[in-house]
């Protein structure tokens, strides 16, 4: 514990690492299917739309296109889909209630209790790349506890630009070195530390579906590496 004695704040990523995006999407397209007639492979569907979520940011990041928030761009990449899925029956407010399922992704079963723990001793803020209708609308469903909702849309920037993690650092009022980012990726990790974050790795072997498990990156040097909440607590002394 008293080599993380210095951490004030700690900053998540909220896709596959606080809530189950493709397990949700999965269970509510069992909903739109009886609702709208479809049949449709749900899994492939969940993977097939989140597929484009980097490329579409890319977009952004390179200049390629304006800032656009990710509402924008989950919005874009559904109607994709929907096309390759050869969907046609579903009018806009239908697509509208599909494309808000990113605000009401259900939460690992670990995350609420262990954030909760973990808010009594540390800063808690998001650092994602949803835009902040999405985590709050997260927030409210699923009960996370956050002190603050960061990421893209305040920053102005998608991860892993480095204004992403160097802003949260600033708007929380702590040093880079005092905050710690937790992330079932590794790209996440490696792209923080470079900016003076400590690191958290947690295992979330499901969030792309059995045996597509993302792995701690050999060699990276997280300082933690853990399986859920509740142990990332008890090591960081809540």
């Amino acid at each position: 514990m008293a080599e993380f004695s210095n951490i004030k704040a700690l900053t998540f990523d909220v896709f596959g690492t606080v809530v189950d995006w493709r397990g949700t999407i999965i269970r509510e397209g069992a909903e739109w299917g009886r609702a709208y007639g479809l049949d449709v492979d749900w899994a492939a569907f969940a993977d097939a739309w989140r597929g484009r979520y980097d490329p579409a940011m890319a977009r952004v990041r390179s200049g390629e296109r304006p800032w656009t928030k990710l509402d924008v761009l989950h919005r874009e990449n559904l109607v994709a889909v929907l096309e390759e899925f050869a969907i046609t029956s579903l009018g806009e407010a239908d697509i509208d209630h599909i494309n808000r399922v990113w605000h009401r992704l259900d939460p690992w079963p670990d995350a609420v209790a262990g954030l909760a723990r973990l808010k009594t001793r540390y800063m808690l803020a998001t650092l994602s790349n949803g835009n902040v209708a999405i985590m709050v609308g997260m927030a409210r469903h699923a009960g996370l506890p956050w002190d603050a909702i960061l990421g893209a849309e305040v920053a102005g920037a998608y991860k892993p630009e480095p204004k992403a993690y160097l802003s949260a650092a600033d708007m929380l009022g702590v040093e880079a070195s005092e905050c710690m980012m937790v992330a079932a990726h590794n790209y996440d990790l490696i792209a923080s530390s470079k900016h003076g974050f400590r690191t958290a790795f947690v295992n979330r072997p499901l969030e792309f579906g059995p045996g597509k498990a993302e792995t701690p990156m050999a060699g990276a040097g997280f300082d933690i590496i853990t399986d859920d909440f509740g142990d990332l607590a008890a090591r960081l002394g809540c």
